[in-house]
């Protein structure tokens, strides 16, 4: 294997150049900006967000964010568009154009045909004097000084700032729509993102057996318990209500401290008034809640009633750590 010392150099270099080349757009917001946000923000349409080549993997990326947080967005392909997708483009629909040079010729092509439906244009381009920067209604800079590519070429810092350009955006209108994380669940049903934002604790303890002895329950039977529902753990309960918590370290403990046990009783080892969680707490609130108390599990209540009990691998099966 052939080792280049210029790599890591190589590598680093990069991500200056591209870091750098972000940090300036900030200068570059104007009015424009605000403007466009406000446009799409008002419009009773969606966002149609096109582009040609590395722009337009861009664009696509910008419409899946936008969609994902409360923002209806579609993404036509500049050729394609002139050669029929321009049907996408519905009457109060905003649309975004994305190009370096602003000069390609698919831009210039398509540009009047969306001007002749009356629909505003957005423009993200590294050229605000080009045909696309002054025929769009509201120009948003993203230019940069050069390309991380050596050869200055290959779209690198460009698209980086283009994508940046766009989250900026969508962010903006995040914040403007209030949506909040259970608006974002909506759109993220699936996976491991989907469960953070869905998955709450009754569901987890259904799953599990709920292990409880009353408060004058012989300490045999308190480890019969723990032993049988396999959670390491006990409630201890008076009318359905939890009184205390008996773990699996608790029964250690006492085992270290005397060898008679036959006198002891639920209630003379158990820790009063343990933490617990309401049958409907967020799963993620309860692994917070549980790493923040150093506990591996914790009891459930359903309208102040005992009702299960969530363990640390309950979490880790469905992905929430």
């Amino acid at each position: 294997m052939i080792k280049d010392k210029n790599i890591l150099q190589t590598a680093k270099d990069t991500i200056l150049i591209e870091a750098a080349a972000i940090k300036h757009l900030a200068e570059l917001v104007n009015e424009d900006f605000e403007k466009a946000v406000m446009t799409i923000y008002e419009s009773e349409g969606r966002v149609i967000v096109t582009g040609i080549g590395k722009s337009a993997n861009i664009a696509a990326k910008i419409v899946a964010t936008m969609n994902s947080t409360g923002t209806p967005a579609v993404f036509m392909h500049a050729a394609d568009a002139i050669h029929g997708d321009l049907g996408n483009i519905q009457q109060n629909d905003v649309v975004i154009c994305i190009s370096k040079s602003g000069n390609t010729p698919e831009i210039k092509v398509l540009l009047p045909l969306i001007k002749n439906y009356g629909n505003k244009i957005i423009a993200i381009t590294g050229n605000d004097d080009s045909f696309l920067g002054e025929h769009a209604d509201y120009t948003l800079s993203c230019f940069v000084e050069k390309e991380a590519c050596p050869n200055n070429l290959a779209p690198t810092t460009s698209t980086t700032a283009q994508l940046v350009i766009g989250d900026a955006l969508a962010i903006c209108l995040l914040n403007l729509k209030d949506f909040s994380s259970k608006d974002f669940a909506k759109y993220h049903p699936g996976g491991t993102l989907g469960r953070k934002l869905y998955l709450r604790v009754n569901e987890l303890a259904a799953n599990n057996e709920a292990p409880k002895v009353e408060k004058h329950a012989p300490v045999k039977d308190v480890i019969v318990e723990i032993s049988k529902k396999r959670l390491g753990t006990t409630a201890v309960v008076e009318n359905d209500r939890i009184i205390g918590i008996i773990t699996d370290g608790d029964i250690r403990r006492m085992l270290e401290k005397t060898a008679d046990i036959s006198s002891l009783e639920a209630k003379d080892i158990m820790s009063a008034d343990p933490i617990s969680v309401s049958a409907d707490t967020m799963a993620v609130n309860a692994l917070d809640i549980m790493q923040k108390n150093n506990i591996t599990q914790i009891l459930v209540t359903e309208h102040g009633k005992y009702s299960g009990v969530v363990h640390f691998h309950d979490l880790l099966k469905e992905g929430i750590i």
